[in-house]
């Protein structure tokens, strides 16, 4: 186990449409509950919604990915497929709002993974990548090194 934790703090517009998402949909353990926020455990990971309206960006701005068009501002996880695939049925099963379906991205290459992006319903797009080897999401094509 790594000897450090991601953690990430985010706007909601909605504490309880956030329970629903991240507790249930997404199965994330709920952590301290203080007035305004809620934490969970995020894949391994420490995130800290906040009730902040005003703050959040939603599908504003910029979108990345081409045809994907996935909202620049995003936070996600990497995973196995066979966890991506759990993730995807459970995502479907219960009715998520997508923004992008589960495809394939990066075909034929080290980096091939299956891609999903869903909306949080509090303003916020989650996106979920799977790969055989999940250390391969660093990996680059010999082009794309950069020399010392």
């Amino acid at each position: 186990m790594s000897s450090t934790l991601f953690h990430f703090s985010f706007a909601v517009n909605d504490l309880d449409r956030a329970r629903k998402f991240y507790g249930e949909m997404l199965q994330c353990p709920e952590g301290r509950k203080l007035k305004g926020r809620v934490d969970f455990n995020f894949f391994g990971h420490h995130i800290v919604a906040h009730l902040a309206p005003d703050e959040v960006v939603g599908d504003q701005g910029r979108k990345i990915g081409g045809a994907l068009a996935t909202p620049l501002r995003h936070f996600g996880v990497v995973m196995t497929l066979e966890d991506f695939q759990k993730a995807s049925s459970r995502l479907e099963q219960l009715g998520a709002h997508w923004i992008n379906k589960p495809s394939v991205t990066q075909k034929g290459t080290v980096r091939e993974q299956m891609l999903m992006t869903v909306s949080d319903d509090c303003g916020n797009a989650i996106e979920f990548k799977g790969l055989s080897n999940i250390a391969d999401v660093y990996a680059v094509r010999e082009t794309e090194a950069v020399s010392a």
